[in-house]
């Protein structure tokens, strides 16, 4: 059974920076697999942020975000984090994390439109960037 668990969310100033970790246990980092970071704000749909696939170790990001945000893969820890610097307020939401068993979601392109269909979702953790 898969298992993901997000951690690092908090409470954060306008400008600062949060770590992120999603950890996905009986999910297998030696195959083809794709991690996608996703968020949700109060009202909104939700959108994707940043995948990283397994195969070939890319990433990508959705645009606007790109340049402020860093995704990353530990496959010996079965663990992919997102760095977060200059935060602003309208980053403030739910951040989920979503595994994909065959790697085929997180591609460029991916974030126009956001693509959603992976396989197993985390419950997500909390960040408020508070001006």
């Amino acid at each position: 059974e898969v298992h993901i668990v997000e951690s690092g969310g908090g409470l954060v100033q306008v400008g600062g920076s949060l770590r992120l970790s999603c950890i996905v246990s009986g999910f297998s980092f030696d195959d083809d697999y794709a991690i996608g970071w996703f968020r949700q704000a109060p009202g909104k749909g939700r959108e994707g942020v940043s995948c990283v696939s397994g195969s070939d170790g890319k990433t990508y990001y959705r645009t606007t975000l790109e340049g402020r945000f860093t995704i990353s893969a530990d496959n010996a820890k079965n663990t992919v984090y997102l760095q977060m610097h200059s935060l602003k307020p309208e980053d403030t939401a739910l951040y989920l994390c979503a595994a994909d068993r065959f790697g085929d979601l997180c591609y460029s392109g991916s974030f126009d439109p956001d693509t959603l269909d992976y396989d197993y979702w985390g419950q997500g953790t909390q960040v408020t960037v508070s001006s």
